[in-house]
């Protein structure tokens, strides 16, 4: 049957009890008497209902229970539809994205599908203006206690990702209207189930209906919400077949990629890939300059000869570490370099680059499998025993090794001629080219000892050059 709204929203106004105040009734009075056509008093009927509906809302709808089951809308759907309050309200996250948390009072309207925020009570009206719209279809309504430390909070997840808490310092206040929003989650869940034969929300909404217990201090679990956990915690994983095919194109462009990759000997004879400087074996590195010596290290002797012998620390004071590494950038990428160069006008760099080509070796000027020897030999007390055992053990390098050191000694020695003005001795000299030419394969030892050793066994080869080298 079809209720006349304005004779209904009539007969409601003017049954109010005696107590209440007479202005409504001179104000319906007033209005039957006027000569307006139907649509302008039936216009002035809706807007006195809706203003008045807030601060009269028990006093209106207690005596219009059987009018509204008369027009088939049940006094319970009213009050959900219309339901508003001041409430505290936090942003967690909008579509994902997170949000600082900052709670605000917000004028809070719920409606059957649509939970709605305003700034103020004013905002509201027939024409509403900007505000927070939360979607209550598929959404879910849980108790928190972890995500604020304030009493009596929920939180309302929207199937879209947002995330909303709501708070009021009354206990019976939140839980009215966590039970309310529940109602209204539930009840657009079914409508949405029933106009369609998607099954894509069917968990989601059956397990809304387990959310929000009586106390906000006991603690529910979302399937849906936690995916991390069902993700991790089922034994197989299942795939669709467009990730299965999407992951063989993968596989398949990668194996091209793979295929038409130039070799490295096809970018080394391009020239796109040089050859290494820094960090090569000693042996490759003459084999493929075709010399005993390699190029950089005599390179680097004959400049600092010609320019640093008098320097004060040459060897022991450190160049600029930047340009040090600029330089071996340019040995390493360039056949021809020039020390003379005015960018390499400092001597230390040159001297820096020296020692620090020898620490890049893979393997040390000393061998790995001559450490120890040498150690064993140094230890001999008697001096001529010495010498001869550490001759012996020279002679036995790989000729690249042996080469290097008969020519990096010899330079040490003119070094150490002009010791006054540059103010290095044989013991200074050991102390920086110990730890640079030799160490032991594994750094197991003492660390402390094999560094004595090693200063030891240097200092004592530049002091007898010329018996052990035979010059």
């Amino acid at each position: 049957k079809t209720v006349n709204l304005e004779s209904v929203c009539k007969k409601a106004l003017l049954i109010q009890p005696s107590n209440t105040s007479t202005e409504p009734e001179k104000a319906v009075q007033m209005r039957m008497k006027t000569t307006q056509s139907s649509e302008v008093r039936l216009s002035q009927s809706k807007s006195m209902v809706l203003q008045e509906f807030d601060p009269t809302l028990k006093t209106v709808c207690k005596p219009l229970t059987d009018f509204f089951s008369i027009a088939g809308t049940s006094l319970e759907d009213c009050v959900m539809q219309l339901k508003s309050e001041e409430l505290n309200v936090a942003k967690l996250s909008v579509e994902g994205k997170k949000q600082k948390k900052s709670w605000s009072l917000m004028w809070t309207v719920l409606t059957p599908d649509q939970l709605l925020f305003y700034k103020n009570k004013q905002e509201t009206g027939l024409v509403w203006k900007s505000c927070s719209t939360v979607q209550l279809c598929g959404a879910v309504i849980e108790w928190t206690s972890q995500k604020s430390r304030r009493k009596n909070v929920f939180q309302v997840t929207t199937c879209t990702g947002s995330e909303y808490l709501v708070q009021n310092d009354c206990y019976l206040t939140t839980l009215k209207w966590f039970n309310a929003i529940r109602k209204n989650i539930n009840s657009s869940g079914k409508g949405l189930q029933q106009r369609s034969n998607s099954t894509e929300h069917l968990p989601r909404f059956r397990s809304s209906s387990s959310y929000g217990s009586a106390s906000p201090n006991t603690k529910q679990r979302n399937p849906s919400h936690r995916r991390s956990i069902n993700v991790f915690g089922s034994t197989k994983l299942k795939h669709s077949a467009s990730d299965s095919t999407d992951k063989n194109g993968v596989k398949n462009r990668l194996k091209k990629f793979m295929t038409r990759r130039p070799s490295m000997k096809t970018l080394q004879e391009k020239g796109l890939i040089k050859d290494q400087v820094f960090g090569c074996h000693l042996l490759t590195l003459c084999e493929r300059e075709g010399t005993t010596v390699p190029k950089f290290i005599q390179t680097c002797l004959d400049a600092i000869e010609k320019r640093g012998l008098e320097t004060d620390g040459i060897y022991r004071v450190s160049g600029n570490l930047a340009t040090i590494q600029k330089l071996r950038f340019v040995v390493d990428q360039e056949e021809d370099f020039d020390l003379d160069h005015q960018q390499w006008e400092d001597i230390h760099v040159v001297t820096g680059a020296l020692k620090l080509f020898f620490r890049e070796l893979p393997e040390p000027l000393f061998p790995f499998s001559f450490f120890h020897p040498f150690v064993e030999a140094i230890k001999i007390k008697d001096h001529q025993e010495k010498v001869d055992a550490v001759r012996k053990l020279v002679q036995q390098l790989p000729p690249p090794n042996y080469a290097i050191m008969k020519l990096l000694f010899a330079h040490l020695q003119r070094v150490l001629v002009h010791s006054k003005k540059n103010l290095m001795s044989t013991q200074g000299i050991s102390i920086v080219f110990g730890p640079t030419l030799m160490w032991p394969s594994l750094d197991a030892g003492n660390v402390a000892l094999n560094t004595v050793y090693q200063n030891h066994i240097v200092e004592f080869i530049l002091i007898e050059n010329r018996n052990i080298f035979i010059i």
